[in-house]
């Protein structure tokens, strides 16, 4: 029998968003842990200083639900108790693709989950967070880490103008797109990590509206996707969200920018490749003004190749790869990556030699899976990349756009599609027999010229 009088081991969580508190809740099986956050956490649904992508659209995806649930069992009834909602792809989807047709409707299993990005943190946070095994040490900053280029023992932080170390078993850095772990494991020795960068110049409006008359009922999520060919690429999509609002937000690569002029929201998104979005909110009362991003770049760090590894560090979501949000994948990715650091603890426990290269190993499968993804397009823009796309970056492209072609002529190609791009299956689900006969062979009808609504759909187009 094991002594369960024994002390708990410890782990430190760097970052208080949706990756570090999902990880939190996994190692809270196998230690205390403490969340190390630079902000205060709020208690409700509402903007976090730290966060200023959240008030632009988010997705959780199909893969992303089924990883939630399976960290947080009910979390989704809970999500749409408070106004959430269970969008069938392609059912309650009206997508122009990006090289041109749009898809049509039909029912699948795939569902997403929908709701502000405030209501799905606060929501996941609260469940989190009752756990006693769990604290969050609040405005405090993590400056380096404690140990050897063999062992980490803890970190430093920085809080209330002093400085303190908090041991710990495992460090996990969860602390986004800004991290700083590649200059911690150089200060400790380790060889720069291998990385890359895929930047757009993707540039996000977004805004929020009430939505009109009947359509706050029930409207379909509506998108116009960028194309990669014709640069710039701008695109738009309508979210709609709890409490009856729409949430709008337009993207732009260079040359070809939102701005954020109130005045200038509806005739830029009535300028897309077709003007529905901008015909929908022109009869629709802002609540907002726009607000803007800037911080887009796919950025990919390789920790896993890195030719040494200290035990006891991790390094998770964001800070691992980061996307350019318009493809949506962060937050499925995130979840994805808890459930991966939950079944290597499950298998190994927490005293496993060379756990914690295991553990980044297995991260990397979610994250690279999400990356392929954003990349296959954004990598065709000009200036993405000093070098410019290589001939496996315009290999995947093209496969890509055969991929969408036949999606959008055929509902059995669709769904290979879907389970791709909902990250349900990998990329690679794409070179499947099945797909790949789809592609070839399978019956195709004529593309769609006009979005796919309904009667009621559009007569709320009308007015």
């Amino acid at each position: 029998m094991s002594d369960t009088s024994s002390p708990r081991d410890t782990a430190v969580v760097i970052g208080g968003g949706m990756t570090g508190i999902l990880t939190a809740s996994v190692l809270s099986l196998f230690a205390d842990v403490t969340i190390i956050e630079r902000d205060e956490l709020p208690t409700e649904p509402e903007p976090r200083k730290g966060l200023p992508q959240a008030r632009h659209a988010h997705l959780l995806w199909a893969g992303g639900v089924a990883a939630l649930e399976r960290l947080l069992p009910g979390i989704g009834d809970h999500l749409v108790d408070q106004g959430a909602w269970r969008a069938g792809i392609m059912t309650d989807l009206v997508s122009k693709a990006p090289s041109g047709p749009w898809f049509r409707r039909f029912t699948t299993p795939t569902v997403n989950l929908v709701c502000s990005r405030d209501l799905l943190d606060a929501t996941v946070r609260k469940a989190v967070l009752r756990d006693e095994r769990i604290t969050v040490r609040g405005r405090a900053e993590v400056v380096g880490l404690v140990g050897t280029a063999s062992q980490i023992a803890g970190v430093r932080i920085h809080t209330d103008g002093s400085e303190e170390m908090i041991p710990a078993k495992i460090v996990v850095d969860a602390s986004g797109r800004s991290s700083r772990a590649p200059v911690w494991l150089e200060d400790l020795g380790i060889p720069t990590i291998p990385e890359r960068t895929v930047d757009a110049g993707v540039v996000y409006a977004s805004r929020m509206f009430k939505a009109p008359g009947s359509t706050a009922d029930k409207f379909p999520i509506v998108n116009v996707q960028a194309d990669p060919s014709q640069a710039p690429g701008q695109g738009g999509i309508i979210l709609p969200i709890e409490d009856g609002r729409w949430l709008v937000t337009l993207s732009g690569t260079r040359g070809g920018e939102p701005t954020s002029d109130p005045e200038a929201f509806v005739s830029f998104a009535k300028g897309l490749r077709h003007p529905i979005i901008g015909d929908l909110i022109e009869q629709a009362e802002p609540l907002t003004d726009p607000v803007m991003s800037r911080s887009t770049a796919n950025i990919r760090r390789y920790f896993e190749k890195a030719a040494k590894w200290p035990e006891g560090f991790v390094v998770v979501g964001d800070a691992v790869a980061a996307y350019n949000p318009v493809y949506g994948h962060g937050l499925s990715a995130a979840a994805q990556c808890a459930v991966a650091i939950n079944d290597t603890l499950l298998d190994h426990g927490l005293h496993h030699k060379g756990l914690s290269r295991r553990l980044q190993k297995a991260v990397a499968q979610p994250v690279g899976n999400a990356w392929n993804l954003a990349v296959g397009q954004d990598v065709l823009y000009p200036g993405a990349t000093e070098e410019g796309p290589t001939a496996t970056d315009r290999f995947g492209a093209a496969l890509v756009d055969r991929a969408v072609d036949a999606g959008a002529r055929s509902p059995h190609a669709q769904r290979y599609l879907l389970e791709v791009m909902s990250m349900q299956r990998p990329p690679t689900r794409l070179f499947s027999p099945g797909m790949l006969f789809q592609m070839a062979m399978g019956r195709k009808r004529p593309h769609l010229d006009e979005p796919p609504l309904s009667a009621s759909e559009r007569e709320a187009l009308r007015g």
